[in-house]
């Protein structure tokens, strides 16, 4: 299954690349189910990303690897694809896409998942999109508060 969530962010593009961090990953991780970063090396590949998800009664380990990195004056794209993942999903490929537009940002998320069956690809699938649509307003929240600290940057 695959989705793309398009946000659009009032900073500019160096300082949405910039922040493009741990800091950020935790404030845009949904409320459910709970996440715990345990580790998190970067956006370079090679790096990796460790979550622990608390689902009240188990705990799940999701772990992801960033596999490219690509940067240039326009655009900045990383990519993380799941290594070890929680037992409802069978693979995980997660763009991650940060582009200029004038004095704002374009923030992509395009994601690619499935399940053990293709059954539950489609009863998952509304779940996962809400996961990621209600990144839009911690990232408008996250940036507009970055910038304000920052200034008007």
């Amino acid at each position: 299954m695959y989705f793309e969530i398009i946000t659009e962010v009032r900073a500019n593009f160096e300082t949405v690349a910039g922040n493009f961090d741990q800091r950020l990953l935790t404030k845009v991780s949904p409320s459910f189910p709970p996440a715990r970063l345990l580790r998190y090396d970067g956006n370079m590949p090679g790096n990796e990303v460790h979550v622990e998800l608390n689902f009240l009664l188990f705990r799940q380990v999701w772990k992801s690897k960033i596999i490219s990195f690509q940067k240039n004056e326009e655009h900045m794209v990383f990519v993380d694809e799941g290594t070890e993942l929680p037992f409802f999903l069978s693979y995980w490929h997660h763009e991650h896409r940060v582009e200029r537009k004038g004095q704002s940002s374009l923030i992509r998320d395009k994601v690619t998942f499935r399940t053990p069956l293709v059954i539950t690809d489609y009863l998952m699938f509304p779940a996962m999109y809400l996961q990621f649509w209600s990144r839009k307003a911690k990232y408008r929240r996250y940036f507009r508060n970055l910038v304000f600290s920052e200034g008007g940057k």
